[in-house]
């Protein structure tokens, strides 16, 4: 596609290369050229892969078993959330520094409406190399951008334009982009609807452009008949929704409803002590991305998946919201002892806070003959320990065996 500075094209779909895997890996220049895996470790699922280690077969949401059959001398990373967080936060706010428009989707990707800021830093496509740089120099990762008159097609563009790209699609020039493609390639259409499209002879995204809406309409209903047609032409109206990261543990605006996590064990046990060493692991996790968040929440839950795939889900909610690891993970204690689980054999676990709210909103109320210090200025010098000196630097006496 051209690349050719144009004012028409002010929507930018920037998307980090391989994000996760390029984070674990940026300051490892001997695993430069090697396959590289973050997540999947034993029986969890891959959370991303580096280039080279998709030239074998290896994607996202794979099951680390079928990843290390496909790559069996792939490097695997554990994922570490607070870098991961960190790194976001910091492009997201590089996004902000060029147009307040940014709707993030993701921890690695946003859409960009910079019609605003071309006076002042140019056209679109000056935008767009200008961020990919400041990212690289000031994060050591590369991103890939998009550049179009609408959303969909700009995220199209930015598939286009990995690794480390740019490739803007001009007004003239959209009918030429899509319409050779799939169908399944459109923004939002999913393995279903592409099946269901496949079924009525409808491949490529030109044969759903050239179906008369009616037609279409009638074969697939009025409102994804229009949607579609609208796609196929590159028209859709979706407006840029200025939107920050928050849910996705980022902080920033309205929080999210809930934070959590969860973890498969390499083995299925039912020793109780194991299972509570990982509640709070998992709920140190959570509370520490939930005062990076600034938020506190009022309803625990736990899941617990059993060997055979059951699971199961139970929740209290608190007196008063909270961030406090101790606080949450005695709640969660009280949940899993309440399920009186003997010999169940567990595959899952996992911890969620529900209910957030912006931190400076809980008032707590105060306890006759309370410590003047407690667990939460415990967690506070935690966190600042974690910031200076990493996220092992301090941990739970029972984290440590």
């Amino acid at each position: 596609m051209s690349a050719a500075p144009t004012t028409t094209t002010p929507i930018l779909h920037v998307d980090m290369d391989a994000f996760y895997a390029s984070v674990a890996t940026r300051e490892r220049p001997d695993l430069q050229g090697v396959p590289v895996i973050v997540g999947g470790g034993h029986r969890g699922v891959v959370l991303s892969a580096n280039y080279v280690a998709r030239q074998y077969g290896v994607r996202s949401a794979m099951t680390g078993t079928r990843a290390r059959r496909l790559c069996p001398h792939a490097v695997v990373l554990a994922p570490d959330y607070d870098t991961f967080t960190t790194v976001s936060t910091a492009v997201m706010e590089t996004f902000r520094r060029v147009t307040p428009l940014v709707e993030a989707m993701s921890l690695d990707e946003a859409f960009l409406d910079v019609r605003g800021s071309m006076r002042r830093l140019g056209p679109p496509v000056r935008i767009a190399e200008e961020l990919r740089a400041r990212i690289h120099d000031e994060q050591g990762i590369t991103c890939s951008v998009g550049v179009a008159a609408s959303v969909s097609v700009a995220k199209l563009a930015s598939r286009r334009a990995k690794p480390d790209g740019v490739v803007v699609v001009p007004p003239e020039q959209i009918t030429s982009f899509l319409h050779p493609l799939d169908v399944g390639e459109l923004y939002g259409v999913g393995e279903k609807t592409q099946a269901m499209l496949h079924r009525l002879g409808l491949v490529r995204v030109g044969d759903v452009a050239h179906t008369p809406l009616r037609t279409l309409q009638r074969a697939v209903g009025d409102a994804l008949g229009r949607q579609l047609h609208d796609l196929a032409w590159g028209t859709d109206r979706r407006e840029i929704v200025a939107r920050t990261a928050s849910a996705f543990g980022l902080g920033g605006g309205e929080p999210d409803k809930s934070m959590g996590a969860q973890e498969t064990f390499g083995r299925d046990t039912d020793d109780r002590e194991v299972v509570l060493r990982e509640v709070l692991k998992l709920t140190a996790k959570v509370t520490g991305r939930m005062r990076v968040a600034k938020v506190a929440g009022r309803t625990v839950s736990i899941t617990v998946r059993f060997a055979d795939f059951t699971t199961i889900t139970r929740a209290r909610t608190l007196a008063e919201a909270t961030d406090v690891t101790q606080e949450v993970y005695r709640a969660a204690v009280g949940l899993y002892d309440a399920l009186g689980l003997q010999r169940a054999r567990i595959r899952l676990v996992g911890v969620r806070v529900e209910g957030l709210m912006p931190r400076e909103r809980v008032h707590r109320q105060l306890v006759l003959g309370e410590r003047e210090r407690g667990w939460a200025d415990a967690d506070q010098a935690v966190d600042r320990a974690t910031r200076r000196f990493g996220a092992s630097a301090v941990r739970p006496a029972s984290l440590l065996t």
